[in-house]
């Protein structure tokens, strides 16, 4: 069964004076630099385990980023990753607060690999430091966090700073002709959107005295308020495609869902059958399921207009299919590893030369609240709104006692 974890490949196959000269040149000089190739950002990587070791790998190999410093919870992963990134063992910091010294150890930007219940704290404080930031998705588990990241995107554009949250689905070339397609109305206006999340499921071992056995091996997937629901972590990758060629975030949800895997310890909901409702008229029907059950994995978006339909894939063939503007469209290949070399290469260009746009923030909050929105209401069932959902601005908390400060 695949899954968007690499480790687990083996097992189931499967983020007054100065003239303008003067202030132009360096911004130049690093673009050339980046150019060349020997532009080296300082960077430091906070989360080393399965993703952050492995796209931290990747981040070594484009060679236009350095190591300076690493951090994980646990002081073993962290050496482990020190020692796989050439990081001398004086910069490898454990324990909550250990990404507090590596934004004071000197690095340009950070690489955030944690839980999601920790974004929002993470990349606020490397803002606030005057880093640029690369980040995992969900961007948080709560209305709370996913606003703080909002505020933190903003921030980092006003300070010059660049904000990046990586997804790979927007990256394929034939995901993104799809797309343009449907936005230019190959199939009609647009009138319903079915998203499909099916994946293996994770790990739910049983608790122990505190969460600290939670926080390795994708285990904190199963706890709502550590990684936002499995409709967060998984199929948060359709809902972003959903919200991309729909072009805004929906104003309403209901729907069902439920825990079925055998001996559940976490809370998080492993069935959901959603509908969400758009200002436009668009209907959202999105199915999720994350059960090891020998299901065919899938992350996929099918958008169906009145002339014709499209689907676009993390797996398989992205196309048109009827209509003037037809797409036979192409193999969506290694996107996992394709995609974040994509996006890895682009943080380096933007930050060389000096493009803080940050467009990504904006639908990396809407996509994290949208799934928010979903398990809520599917939760409660009722219609919850998107407006209700934001008042409410109900917090997450994790109970972090015992753990190693």
């Amino acid at each position: 069964m695949p899954t968007l974890n690499p480790s687990s490949y083996s097992r189931r196959q499967f983020l007054g004076g100065v003239t303008a000269a003067s202030l132009l040149g360096p911004l130049a000089a690093r673009a050339q630099d980046a150019a060349a190739g020997t532009r080296k950002i300082k960077i430091g990587l906070v989360g080393g385990g399965g993703r952050g070791s492995w796209i931290a790998g990747l981040f070594k190999k484009h060679g236009g980023y350095q190591f300076h410093a690493v951090a994980d919870y646990f002081q073993a992963v962290a050496d482990r990753a020190g020692d796989a990134l050439g990081v001398d063992k004086t910069r490898r910091f454990s324990g909550l607060s250990g990404y507090r010294k590596l934004i004071e150890s000197g690095v340009e930007a950070v690489l955030l690999e944690v839980p999601p219940y920790f974004f929002a704290e993470h990349a606020t404080a490397a803002v606030a430091a005057g880093l640029h930031v690369y980040m995992a998705k969900p961007v948080a588990a709560d209305v709370p966090g996913c606003l703080a990241i909002e505020a933190a995107g903003k921030q980092a554009t006003a300070k010059q700073r660049v904000f990046m949250v990586d997804y790979q689905m927007p990256t394929d070339p034939a995901n993104i002709e799809v797309a343009r397609r449907i936005q230019t109305g190959a199939i009609g206006k647009l009138a319903q959107v079915q998203t499909l999340g099916v994946c293996g499921g994770f790990s739910d071992p049983p608790k122990t005295a505190n969460i600290e056995s939670r926080l390795q091996g994708l285990v904190w997937v199963n706890d709502i308020a550590l990684g936002c629901d499995l409709i967060g972590n998984f199929d948060i990758h359709a809902i972003d495609v959903a919200l991309w060629v729909i072009g805004e975030r929906p104003v309403s949800a209901c729907g069902s869902s439920r825990t079925a895997r055998p001996n559940p310890h976490g809370d998080s909901r492993d069935v959901c059958s959603l509908v969400y409702q758009y200002a436009n008229g668009v209907v959202h029907n999105h199915f999720g399921q994350a059960l090891n059950n020998a299901a065919e994995g899938a992350l996929s978006a099918v958008c169906h207009g009145p002339v014709a339909h499209a689907q676009i894939n993390y797996w398989g063939k992205s196309f048109v299919r009827g209509g003037p503007q037809q797409y036979n469209g192409g193999a969506v290949e290694n996107l996992y590893e394709a995609g974040a070399v994509r996006n890895i290469a682009s943080f380096h260009q933007q930050i060389s030369g000096g493009d803080f746009a940050n467009a990504t923030v904006r639908r990396s909050v809407d996509g994290c609240l949208t799934c928010i929105l979903g398990r809520e209401a599917a939760a409660r069932g009722t219609v919850l709104t998107m407006e209700d959902l934001l008042k409410e601005n109900r917090k997450l908390e994790v109970n972090l006692e015992g753990l190693k400060a």
